[in-house]
Parts: structure tokens; sequence; C-alpha cells
């Protein structure tokens, strides 16, 4: 995979991120990396199995639009030009789990979260107010962010279908991605949120999850 990203003026990171904006929320970005499920044969699903496994996609699905907007808001205002760059990478690494879990939904005959609009802009708000506090709180921020992702996606390869393999694969290459992004935000010079912000993420992603699992 070619993970150059070029350097972009405040102006191409504003066009950059409103294209990125449209991708996520109304588009089929395309991806960079072939889906790990690409060479994995499909099972035969029933009826409550495919509602199961297509909710649980839509969660994912949901929070790889909010982690494109999250980097996106960070990357904006950052004020280390290594920093923005590192932000922009790891998006565009997001923005293949985005469509892996896409065309898994699709697979699935299954639609996207319909407040994604809405989780988009939210996200995008509070990378901008994380990159405001500065770029070493912003790393931090990206640090636990990928943390509590990494636990999400652990529950899910628990609750997936023993013989989904296709879902199974592409939610493993997700989390080892989410580890790589949070190590490479904390060697960068991230450093731990203060209390309850941790304990606030969590509870924004719960209602997240719950709601995107059924709309």
């Amino acid at each position: 995979m070619n993970t150059t990203v070029r350097q972009l003026g405040p102006l191409d990171r504003l066009l950059d991120g409103l294209e990125t904006a449209l991708g996520a929320i109304a588009g089929q970005p395309a991806a960079n990396r072939p889906s790990p499920a690409a060479d994995i044969e499909a099972v035969d699903l029933d009826e409550r199995e495919r509602r199961h496994v297509a909710g649980l996609m839509r969660i994912n699905h949901t929070g790889e639009v909010c982690a494109q907007a999250l980097y996106q808001g960070q990357a904006l205002p950052a004020r280390d030009e290594a920093t923005a760059r590192h932000l922009e990478q790891a998006a565009a690494e997001e923005t293949d789990h985005l469509a892996w879990c896409g065309e898994r939904l699709a697979e699935l005959e299954a639609r996207p979260s319909l407040f994604n609009p809405l989780w988009y802009a939210g996200s995008y708000a509070i990378g901008v107010a994380a990159a405001a506090a500065g770029d070493r709180v912003s790393l931090g921020f990206v640090v636990e962010t990928e943390r509590q992702v990494e636990a999400h996606l652990a529950e899910h390869l628990t609750r997936l279908p023993d013989k989904d393999l296709r879902s199974r694969a592409i939610l493993a290459q997700m989390q080892a991605d989410e580890t790589r992004h949070a190590d490479h935000a904390l060697e960068r010079g991230g450093v731990p949120l203060p209390m309850p912000i941790p304990v606030l993420m969590r509870l924004a992603s719960k209602v997240m999850k719950t709601v995107a699992y059924r709309i």
C-alpha cells in the first residue's frame, strides 16, 4: 500500500476535509488495500444471524465515519506539520476500514446508520476542540480513542457467529490498525487525558453503538 501523504496547506486541508466528509457520509470511498475478506468464502447466515451481524457492522461503519471526522477535525488546526501529516495518514487508513465495512453491509443487504451526518458533525467538533488544546493533547485523544475502539472490536469479535469468517477477518485487521495508530500517537508525544474525559468518551460511544445497531 502506498501510504505517502502529500503536504497540504490550510485551504487544501479544508477542501480535502469537505471531500472526505461527503465521501464518508454519502458515498462509498475506495480502499487503498484489498478487503481482508476478499479471499474468504461467504457462508449462509439465517435471518437472525444476518440482522445481528449487520447491526455490528453498522456500528463499526459508523465508528469509521466518526474516525474520519475526528482526524480531519484534529489535522486542520494542528500546530505541527508532522502531527498534521500523521493524522492525515491515519485518516487514510481509516478510509480503508470505512470502505470494508460498507462493502460488508452491502453484502448483508443492510444500510449504514441514518444518523451518520450527525455522528460526523459531532465528531468533527470534538476533533477541533482536541486540537485546540495542543498537539500533545490531540495525540493523547487519538491514543484514548483508539484504545477504546480496540476494546469494542475485541467485544464484537466474540459476538460474531463463529462461521462468519468474512466479518471476523475485517474486524481483526481493523483492530491491528487501531493498535498501531494508538502506539504511533503515543510515540509522538500523546499525553493521557484527564478525567472525566475518558469516561465521557465511553458514554458517548455507548450511545452511538446502541443507536447505530438498530438505525
